[in-house]
């Protein structure tokens, strides 16, 4: 007897998105899969950069940049019929067209973009933008005719940051990056030195970097340059 879908069930859809704005947009090129995976693998990654000094005492090197996410899941396109397609999935029957619908999301090259499409992906409270890394089929079931009535993909997509929020990060922390900061009132060069470097007493260094002669008294408007570390 035919399986039968939940009416409340969340299916995972995965669409491709616009990003010519300033966050990605996802458009109706998409599609919902019909069995959701079982498993699902989500992984963070942090770099530090350097080597650690010796007879270091346990301050390590220091933080790099944090790496964007990966997502890595698997899943089932089935054309036995043991598993009907819910009007609502507008899935085509057979399994190399579902899985051709797949591929024209998440693999095909976007020529307005000039690289394959991010992704959104979701599924329950998971809200992820990525874009495909790696992408392998598995057939396991054919007709006498050769044609595959079942296959198993899985996927691996790396998290997308659009340029804004990528600069944004990179200006928080580390002294290992360049900083334009502009002077507000009440700032002082050795305070701007303690915020970002966490020592003051770069601030001659970064006068000489600036050009500034009167650093004692800065003015507000005033765009300053922080270089990294040597």
């Amino acid at each position: 007897m035919p399986l039968s879908l939940s009416a409340s069930k969340s299916q995972l859809k995965i669409s491709a998105c616009d990003t010519s704005g300033d966050t990605p947009t996802p458009t109706s090129n998409s599609i919902s899969l019909l069995i959701n995976p079982s498993e699902l693998s989500l992984s963070r990654k942090t770099d530090f950069g350097g080597c650690v000094p010796m007879g270091d005492t346990g301050s390590g090197r220091n933080f790099a940049r944090m790496q964007p996410g990966n997502l890595d899941f698997s899943t089932v396109f089935d054309g036995t019929g043991v598993v009907p397609i819910p009007s609502n999935l507008k899935l085509p029957a057979e399994v190399e067209d579902q899985l051709n619908m797949l591929n024209d999301v998440v693999y095909s090259y976007n020529g307005q973009q000039h690289e394959p499409n991010v992704v959104q992906i979701l599924w329950g409270r998971l809200a992820f933008y990525g874009r495909l890394t790696t992408f392998n089929i598995e057939y396991t079931l054919f007709r006498p005719s050769g044609a595959p009535l079942r296959a198993k993909a899985a996927m691996s997509f790396q998290g997308f940051k659009n340029p804004q929020e990528a600069a944004l990060e990179a200006n928080q922390s580390s002294p290992d990056l360049s900083h334009a900061v502009m002077v507000r009132d009440g700032d002082t060069l050795p305070l701007l030195c303690h915020r970002i470097y966490g020592d003051s007493r770069y601030y001659v260094d970064v006068a000489r970097f600036n050009g500034l002669h009167a650093f004692r008294a800065l003015k507000p408007g005033l765009l300053l340059h922080f270089p990294p570390l040597g």
